[in-house]
């Protein structure tokens, strides 16, 4: 079973999701479904197969989340040593060659990637161009636009 590669922050959401997902959202439709069931046919129960999907749903989440829990590798930033190199985990700041743009991004794993917050996946073309990089290096990605180069101008570890 191959590990999937997870910030403490990011395995802490998941966990939240998790316990939130069987303390409160498991309950809550099991009740819904209790309520449903009270109301007679279930056959023309529209009340009744809404509560019946939403639990599907919930289940299949606890799953996913137990098994991306129990396969996870956890790393934290802070106790890299990789020697000022772009590595999972690491926040990179990049200088973008053509326009001078400076960009910051940390790179987590697929289920905590959230462009908005600046942490971008292991497996996008900026994160895989970037791995191994150093400061100084030019990591080229190859963008639906063409080529785009940034320079990497710090590597931090926090």
């Amino acid at each position: 079973m191959s590990k999937i590669p997870l910030t403490v922050v990011g395995a802490e959401k998941l966990r939240e999701e998790l316990h939130n997902l069987k303390a409160v959202e498991r309950p809550k439709v099991i009740n819904a479904i209790s309520e449903a069931r009270a109301q007679g046919d279930l056959s023309e129960n529209a009340e009744y197969d809404a509560a019946k999907e939403k639990q599907s749903f919930v289940e299949g989440r606890i799953v996913e989340l137990e098994f991306k829990l129990g396969s996870a590798q956890i790393i934290d930033p802070k106790a890299l040593n990789a020697d000022g190199r772009c590595v999972f985990g690491s926040t990179v700041i990049l200088e973008d060659v053509n326009n001078g743009d400076v960009v910051t991004y940390q790179i987590v794993g697929d289920d905590e990637a959230d462009i908005r917050h600046r942490k971008i996946s292991i497996s996008s073309p900026v994160a895989r161009a970037l791995i191994g990089k150093s400061c100084g290096d030019v990591a080229e990605v190859q963008a639906p636009g063409g080529v785009k180069e940034y320079e990497v101008v710090e590597v931090q570890y926090i």
